[in-house]
Order: C-alpha cells, then structure tokens, then sequence
C-alpha cells in the first residue's frame, strides 16, 4: 500500500468520523452534547484539512504517490 492510498484512506476514516459527530449533535438534545460533538465534528474537519494538505505535499514531491 503507497503512502497516497493510506493518507486516502486515513481521510476517508476522519471525513466518516465528522459526519458520525454532525448526526449526534443533530439527533440529541442535550445541550452539552451537541455542543461536545459540535467541537469533535469541527475538530475532525480541521484535520481534513490538514491530511489534504499533506496529500498534496505527499503527490507533489513524488508524483508516483498521486492518486487519480
């Protein structure tokens, strides 16, 4: 497995662990939940974003890493 494969999937596993924590927030209503999971989901986006970023660092230093 190429280190682009893994950091698409580790993406994949953390973009499925935010919606986990959106659906939470919108199916409880205990205030403190949904505002714990409301952060948790945010959390996770933010480290999207940085996988992304990685990824992209990752395909542009070798390119045999690309994923298409």
């Amino acid at each position: 497995m190429t280190v682009g494969t893994q950091l698409q999937q580790a993406i994949a596993g953390v973009q499925s662990a935010a919606a986990s924590m959106k659906t939470f927030a919108l199916q409880t209503e205990d205030r403190e939940a949904k505002q714990t999971f409301t952060q948790l989901a945010q959390t996770l986006d933010d480290a999207v974003q940085k996988l992304k970023q990685r990824q992209q660092y990752v395909e542009s230093q070798e390119p045999q890493y690309k994923q298409s």
